[in-house]
């Protein structure tokens, strides 16, 4: 959704050159921050019980940095920051969030061909 929103301000400023620079920023971003992140969720999510609480796939702190990550994209919404700064930033958060998911992914994957 953030991909599609940033990509949206980015069209309507007719800013389309904007998009891989901030593919760049995120692939960055998910290479050095959220790959490592992914992994613990994913290790985190394999330690859990049957009839464990979705909720604790994250830890209390993760669920703090998301809300705050919540709080932060409302208040960029309705910001007076120009859409190509909105559209840029978006793209570059959506894309690495979206790339780094790829290890979940992968993970899901081999499970399914070791079957």
């Amino acid at each position: 959704m953030l991909i599609f929103r940033g990509l949206s301000w980015l069209i309507d400023v007719a800013r389309l050159w904007i998009i891989a620079p901030a593919v760049m920023i995120g692939t960055i971003k998910s290479l050095l921050i959220l790959d490592k992140a992914a992994k613990k969720g994913i290790h985190r999510i394999l330690k859990m019980a049957d009839g464990t609480c979705l909720g604790a796939v994250y830890s209390v702190k993760t669920w703090l940095l998301v809300l705050c990550m919540i709080g932060a994209g409302m208040l960029l919404r309705h910001s007076s920051l120009p859409g190509e700064l909105l559209g840029g930033l978006y793209v570059a958060i959506g894309w690495s969030l979206f790339f780094s998911s790829r290890h979940a992914w992968l993970h899901i994957t081999a499970q399914w061909n070791q079957q």
